[in-house]
């Protein structure tokens, strides 16, 4: 516990060094190509993606570092006692290309399939959203101290359900089309999964598939604040899965809450 305690403000600075690098393609213009799957691929990722890679390689050794933009290929899963890096080193390239603000750094420390460091920075806000599993999490503005943040127990009156601005399924539309008059906000990369923990939120649903290095940093915020991430029959999400792929998953706030009779109704 005291190990990730000193280790975790130094992967903060690491984020917002990340950041820095996007912004100077932010304000300046970044190059646009595509990848295999007809994703954006920005010269803003590949400068993030290169300083992490080495950055974390250099600050815990020994210790494998998986990007998105890794060359390697992960076919197989990862081995439930190996600790590894996860990182997006810039989640919500379609947000930085319309220029909406809305785009992250995640970084995550995983450890027996549960990541026990996650932060997610978002350089153009000035944002940083930071957990240790079982020490809590935090929510830091530019150069303010931080101030710690906790999920929120679900009302039953009016649910606040946080969504994706591309990628909200048919499984949303329909979750929504049964509530009574329910709060929507649509925002972009992993900030989802932070209102959730920041409690603004009390449920985030992503039926459209994630990769393992979206969600890692983000959930545990959430965790560390209280909340969860889980699969659609309640399992808490787990890492290191064959092709790092995600199912569907729910990200709550309020973890007694029957959320899968509400979504599966």
């Amino acid at each position: 516990m005291e190990r990730l305690a000193i280790l975790n403000p130094q992967v903060c600075e690491l984020a917002r060094e990340a950041g820095q690098k996007i912004m100077h393609f932010y304000e300046g213009g970044a190059s646009v190509t595509w990848k295999r799957d007809a994703s954006p691929l920005t010269s803003a990722d590949s400068a993030s993606h290169d300083f992490l890679m080495e950055a974390l390689r250099s600050l815990t050794p020994g210790v494998p570092v998986i990007s998105e933009e890794s060359d390697e290929v992960i076919n197989g899963a990862v081995a439930a006692d190996i600790t590894f890096w996860l990182v997006d080193p810039l989640d919500g390239t379609k947000e930085f290309i319309k220029g909406t603000n809305e785009f992250t750094v995640n970084l995550a420390l995983v450890e027996a399939g549960q990541p026990v460091i996650g932060v997610v920075h978002a350089p153009a806000l000035s944002l940083t959203y930071y957990g240790v599993r079982n020490l809590g999490s935090w929510r830091q503005a530019g150069d303010d101290p931080p101030n710690p943040i906790s999920s929120r127990r679900a009302g039953s009156s009016q649910l606040a359900v946080v969504a994706s601005k591309d990628h909200a399924g048919p499984l949303v539309s329909a979750m929504l089309s049964r509530l009574m008059n329910p709060k929507l906000r649509s925002m972009g990369s992993s900030l989802k999964f932070c209102l959730v923990a920041e409690g603004k939120a009390d449920l985030y649903l992503r039926d459209l598939p994630t990769m393992e290095w979206d969600t890692a940093a983000a959930q545990c915020v959430v965790e560390a604040a209280g909340g969860g991430v889980y699969s659609l029959d309640g399992k808490p999400l787990g890492y290191g899965k064959r092709g790092l792929r995600n199912p569907a998953i729910m990200t709550v706030g309020d973890v007694q809450y029957d959320w899968p009779a509400l979504i599966s109704s």
